[in-house]
């Protein structure tokens, strides 16, 4: 009976190692997993701090312009421009501090900004 789970879980260990992993989708996560997710390793995308939305600070986001994963996409570097409740902070590209603090989220695809984002004109 021993040897029968021994072998079930030996079996299980080369099925998993066997397969490849899929990517996963984060939808919020730390800095680098939120890129990992993205096309391009999320560079043109904007993001933002979870903590943000739950203070009410609207229109803050940081859009991203460069990237350096490693570590699967969980850890990394990455740099961009920050823009505070609208107005462009600062015209160069910074260096994206605390990506692994706190939780981020992609700002392009949620809900609220989509709801807050002016509808297109119709012709």
């Amino acid at each position: 009976m021993a040897s029968t789970s021994a072998a079930s879980k030996l079996t299980a260990k080369v099925v998993s190692a066997a397969m490849p992993k899929s990517p996963m989708i984060h939808s919020s996560g730390n800095l680098y997993q939120v890129l990992s997710s993205l096309p391009k390793d999320g560079v043109g995308a904007r993001v933002s701090q979870a903590r943000w939305e739950k203070k009410g600070i609207q229109d803050s986001y940081w859009e991203i312009t460069r990237v350096r994963l490693k570590s699967e996409g969980n850890h990394g570097k990455a740099w961009g421009k920050l823009v505070w409740k609208g107005k462009p902070v600062n015209e160069h590209t910074t260096r994206i501090r605390q990506g692994l603090k706190y939780q981020w989220k992609d700002v392009n695809n949620s809900p609220s900004s989509a709801a807050s984002s002016p509808a297109a004109p119709t012709a």
